[in-house]
């Protein structure tokens, strides 16, 4: 994640702290020297929408097999004891688990924060209550479009509307809720009005993730590079314009590194002191962390990269647990995402950059390729400008 708001306006959040604190390095097992990485769980592949661009390719039910709740209470201790900062879940629709809450409260009873990506049509009253009663730190709720727009994108008439109710929901009860919104060529035309949505609707997070080539994520719903120089030249300056007018939101850009660069790049000639700034938090943060800090656990109990790669599969938490696992780094995808920079290709190994990014999103790459070290096809950078800046 690159926090706009964190670079270009000194706010501060729980996550800034984790993203570019002072002991963000990776000292131990890959991860935090006092703590271990963010754990994203996709509980259950369930779910009752159907998106165009789903990276888990969720279906209507749960898949045979997924963790019981007696499992995953195992699973959340075994997370506490290896001190994990923040548990996301996810899904499929992670609404649809009906033990939810009880495992909610348990990560909670350890001191872990609780995050839940949800596409927000199930989020009632009620379940906002419970949601803040049991000290959920955050709903991101997930709209890709306006109206109908969405609605085609995430397979059912009324999501919109839904997920919609169910930010106010979220708002009217106290429960802290943000906006999730992934570009695509299907959706670009309406940034702008989401922006619009945000502010008429007063929300105070929102974060604009890059599509990654994952399940139903297909290469060609990608923007071209243009678009994407464009989206980030736009998303940067309604950031600064709604901190301008006394109205500053925290916004995010996920899964695409390229986007911390580009922002330093265009403060450069005008900023310079704070291009300097902007610099150094994404050197401290160190680019995209798939296997060093973040990490991921499946419906079933296997453990990735990342929730975009499950075709690198490096244990399963029902044969060890995760803390094992993860320490272990006995898989060659895992041990060398702790040390990629001598793996990766292309312009990825050339560039001025790579202590920001890191190589960006692998498995992208690996879609666009077939090798997962191959340079992410998503890098929008101008690389003859990048080999001119070298040279001087």
């Amino acid at each position: 994640m690159i926090s706009l708001s964190k670079l270009l306006l000194d706010t501060e959040s729980y996550g800034d702290r984790l993203r570019y604190g002072q002991a963000t390095g990776a000292t131990r097992h890959g991860t935090h020297a006092d703590h271990g990485p963010v754990v994203v769980w996709n509980c259950t592949r369930a779910c009752n929408l159907a998106c165009k661009h789903c990276y888990c390719s969720a279906s209507g039910g749960p898949a045979p097999g997924e963790l019981n709740t007696a499992e995953a209470e195992a699973f959340v201790d075994d997370l506490a004891a290896y001190r994990v900062p923040v548990l996301l879940l996810s899904g499929g629709e992670p609404a649809l688990r009906a033990d939810l809450p009880k495992l909610i409260r348990r990560a909670r009873s350890h001191g872990i924060r609780c995050t839940i990506s949800t596409n927000g049509t199930l989020i009632t009253r009620e379940r906002a209550e419970l949601f803040r009663e049991l000290g959920v730190s955050y709903v991101g709720i997930s709209l890709d479009g306006i109206g109908a727009r969405n609605d085609s994108f995430r397979g059912r008439v009324g999501a919109f509307n839904e997920a919609l109710k169910g930010i106010r929901n979220c708002k009217a009860v106290g429960q802290k809720v943000g906006l999730r919104f992934t570009m695509s060529r299907h959706n670009l035309e309406d940034l702008r009005q989401i922006f619009a949505l945000v502010e008429r609707e007063d929300i105070p997070r929102i974060c604009f993730y890059h599509l990654a080539y994952a399940g139903r994520g297909a290469e060609t719903m990608a923007l071209t590079h243009a678009q994407t120089r464009t989206a980030l030249d736009d998303i940067i300056a309604w950031c600064e314009r709604t901190a301008a007018a006394g109205a500053p939101r925290e916004v995010l850009t996920v899964d695409n590194h390229c986007d911390g660069v580009y922002l330093y790049r265009k403060l450069r000639s005008g900023d310079p002191e704070r291009a300097a700034r902007v610099l150094e938090l994404l050197r401290r943060s160190g680019g995209n962390r798939s296997g060093i800090a973040i990490g991921q656990v499946d419906w079933l109990g296997n453990v990735h990269a990342d929730q975009f790669t499950p075709g690198h599969r490096f244990g399963n938490i029902r044969e060890r647990p995760f803390s094992q696992i993860w320490g272990d780094a006995e898989h060659p995808i895992l041990a060398g995402l702790r040390d990629r920079k001598p793996l990766l290709g292309g312009r990825c190994a050339e560039c001025r950059y790579l202590d920001v990014c890191n190589g960006n999103l692998r498995s992208r790459a690996e879609a666009a390729y077939g090798d997962f070290w191959a340079p992410d096809p998503a890098c929008y950078l101008d690389y003859e400008t990048e080999l001119t800046e070298a040279a001087q």
